[in-house]
């Protein structure tokens, strides 16, 4: 409108309320929006305590929780060279009875160092320190407070078995992180990265390890991951410079050398040096290491992120003019368990050293079991959901007439009373005019839908369910991508030291669908070592045709007997055993908690079903009866941890001869014999119950299930116990839910 043209005269609030009058009453938009989320939230829980089992349980410090850097931790590898290192796993070492064995990894996690009374992160770049018979794990923790790096400690006086938290040992102003360590005329020294002060620092030790005094500033320049080898001679100070614009891309490391390690430093003729084999390698990633007079360096392959991967590099020539290297093959076990594994995602360092006494190597790595930004990626596809899911609840809502795309005049008319600027009055009307044919717009779609869809109609009822059920779902993904964690499965330590299990289950040729998903699922499971097949009957699976993330073992048996189920096996590298029936299926979690149990108590069968028998003569009941009488006194080993040694060895002692042909005569009891011959040799409690979050048996679905008649096979297992009752006398010990204190065997 030109600006000469007269205004036009403005209506009052009054008048246009008069003119357009208010829409009847509806129910309030925002009560709505209100309880539909209250409801979906509520859903979203329920739901996630069965689909995904981490979800409800409430912060712990077993875990390193991710944060934008990963979730890093150390582990200890042994080896007869540096180039033939072994988890420490493999090494089948027992610390105490306690914690069983083998002795598994990660050595030091960030919970380990929180229990040490410093709030950490994660665990990253380890170095060792070797003197006398004890071994120092230097490392840099993160601070949650402050976000930045400090060098914490821990001390193994077993080979690197165990370690002895000490605690951060030295914390500045500025990040800390890469503590090289070395010792020079009878003093021990710490380079750690303090790239972020702007200069390359060495400390001291004034009170190994725990006190440590600047020396002096070595360099002036934000050196990074910096290391100072001794080699032919002189001292070479290899490390990357950051600094420059587009550094970190180009795989460069500068390189200096003195006839001291303190300095002064020269800057060798050739920097800065370029990794000519490759150049995302260039960067160090641990100590090099002199091996059959040789010197290796350790560098990280940049990968994302911060790493996903080491390589080593054989030095060539390291003269004042020139350097040279060329990778050589370093092969560890790839962790092909992805997110459950330790180490899973990636790994960055690496530091190996010769033990003194035995002539071992041993080597500490880090570890992440998810990927670089793996946190920030949750939480965008987290919101993702949320988002889509506030859309159809208002969408949902308009279909039911809940919310009314109508606001009132009020909100929108332009209060032009008292004003004297022609030109604001006509914006304010423009905008009015946009506003409103907007809203008219969104109502017009809202009448559309409403007119083809009537909510009260079977088809409106069916839309209105079908939308529903997808806002809960989108719900519970969100839920779970920004509260759920990283979806990993992790282990539970005992005595602060993780272990490993053996998994065994028997079956034969017509269950061998069962099988295929058995060994699939269960072999991802963060503490399983091996699976071991009791193969009863029929064609055995052929190689490769199991497909599994451990190694699989398929022990054929010359005879169809359930006793096989406990034969003696030498083989078996743990201590545990999980017996389970191949047709359940439950998560990994579950299965990680019933081991931690056990591991408190290795003298007993800790299994997920627990049963009653009582009265005279004895009668099987069911876990239904078990939770109504509050006890039990049988846990079923189709799904129980067990020690193979004790209990194998008492499976085939000569007491339990007349027990085992009972068994081949019903071709059944063969768990009801073992929870007596427990029983039997112990005046105290020999059984455990740990309640699984899910459990499905997918003999339901096949017609090969000893068990399928429920009815007779109660009734065979309590003439079961009627005669083993005469043999081994009454199961008199009972166990009641709720007794433990740790909420997992609750009713």
């Amino acid at each position: 409108m030109p600006s000469s043209s007269p205004p036009r005269p403005a209506m009052s609030t009054a008048a246009a309320m008069r003119r357009h009058p208010h829409p009847a009453p509806t129910p309030s938009a925002p009560a709505y929006l209100a309880a539909m989320l209250a409801l979906l939230a509520l859903a979203a829980i329920a739901f996630s305590r069965v689909a995904f089992p981490g979800f409800p349980h409430p912060p712990d410090t077993r875990r390193c929780r991710p944060d934008a850097e990963g979730s890093w931790s150390a582990g200890v590898f042994l080896g007869d060279s540096p180039f033939s290192l072994k988890p420490i796993e493999y090494w089948g070492i027992n610390s105490d009875a306690g914690a069983a064995w083998p002795v598994a990894n990660p050595a030091v996690t960030c919970a380990d160092v929180a229990k040490a009374g410093f709030p950490v992160s994660f665990v990253a770049n380890p170095f060792l320190f070797i003197q006398g018979d004890a071994i120092y794990m230097f490392f840099e923790t993160k601070n949650p407070v402050t976000s930045q790096g400090d060098i914490a400690a821990a001390v193994s006086k077993d080979a690197g078995a165990t370690w002895q938290q000490l605690g951060v040992v030295l914390d500045e102003e500025w990040h800390l992180s890469y503590p090289y360590m070395f010792s020079y005329e009878n003093k021990i020294y710490m380079m750690p990265e303090s790239g972020k002060n702007g200069n390359l620092r060495l400390y001291r030790a004034v009170n190994f390890p725990l006190k440590w005094k600047l020396e002096k500033v070595l360099l002036e320049k934000p050196l990074v991951d910096s290391v100072i080898v001794n080699f032919q001679g002189s001292y070479w100070l290899i490390g990357s410079d950051f600094s420059s614009y587009g550094a970190k891309k180009t795989g460069k490391v500068c390189i200096w050398y003195s006839s001291f390690p303190l300095g002064p430093w020269s800057p060798h003729k050739q920097n800065s040096i370029h990794n000519t084999y490759n150049r995302s390698s260039a960067r160090n990633g641990g100590r090099p290491f002199i091996y059959n007079g040789n010197l290796y360096r350790v560098g990280k392959d940049r990968g994302f992120g911060s790493g996903h991967s080491i390589k080593v590099f054989k030095v060539e020539v390291l003269t004042a003019n020139e350097y040279k290297e060329f990778e050589v093959p370093f092969v560890l076990e790839k962790p092909l368990k992805g997110q459950n594994a330790w180490n899973g995602a990636r790994s960055h360092h690496l530091d190996v050293q010769q033990l003194p006494i035995g002539k071992l190597w041993i080597g500490v790595m880090d570890g992440d079991r998810v990927p670089s930004g793996d946190s920030v990626h949750r939480l965008i596809l987290g919101y993702m959901f949320y988002g889509v899911t506030s859309i159809l609840v208002l969408l949902l809502g308009g279909l039911i007439g809940s919310i009314k795309c109508i606001l009132p005049l009020r909100w929108y008319l332009p209060h032009t009373e008292k004003r004297s600027d022609s030109f604001n009055v006509h914006q304010q009307f423009f905008l009015y005019h946009k506003l409103s044919s907007l809203i008219s717009n969104v109502n017009k779609l809202g009448s559309l839908i409403g007119s083809r869809i009537y909510y009260r109609s079977w088809k409106g009822q069916l839309y209105i369910g079908g939308i529903t059920l997808i806002l809960v779902v989108l719900t519970c993904f969100g839920t779970h991508y920004i509260f759920g964690g990283n979806g990993a499965e992790e282990p539970y330590p005992v005595k602060g030291r993780y272990s490993q299990f053996t998994l065994l289950t028997m079956t034969y040729d017509a269950r061998l669908w069962n099988l295929k998903m058995f060994v699939e699922h269960y072999s991802k499971c963060a503490s399983v070592r091996e699976i071991v097949v009791v193969w009863n009957k029929g064609r055995p699976p052929v190689q490769g045709e199991l497909k599994s993330m451990v190694p699989v073992r398929v022990r054929v048996e010359n005879k169809n007997t359930l006793n096989n189920r406990f034969n003696i096996d030498r083989e078996i590298k743990t201590r545990a055993v999980m017996e389970l029936d191949d047709d359940i299926m439950m998560t990994c979690d579950d299965l990680e908690r019933g081991f931690k149990v056990w591991r408190e108590h290795p003298d007993r069968i800790v299994g997920y079903y627990p049963r009653l028998a009582e009265g005279r003569p004895l009668e099987y009941r069911n876990e239904r009866h078990a939770r109504k009488k509050g006890g039990y006194n049988i846990i079923l080993t189709g799904a129980a941890f067990m020690d193979h040694r004790l209990a194998f060895k008492r499976y085939w002692s000569k007491e339990a001869q007349t027990g085992r042909q009972i068994v081949d005569s019903f071709f059944n009891c063969e768990d009801v014999l073992l929870n007596f011959l427990f029983a039997n040799a112990s005046s105290t409690s020999t059984v455990e119950y740990v309640k699984p979050a899910w459990a499905i048996d997918m003999s339901k679905f096949s017609g090969v299930a000893i068990s399928r008649n429920t009815q007779a096979h109660y009734h065979v297992r309590s003439k079961c116990l009627a005669i083993f009752s005469e043999i081994y006398g009454n199961l008199t010990t009972k166990r009641f839910f709720n007794s433990r204190g740790d909420g997992w065997d609750v009713l």
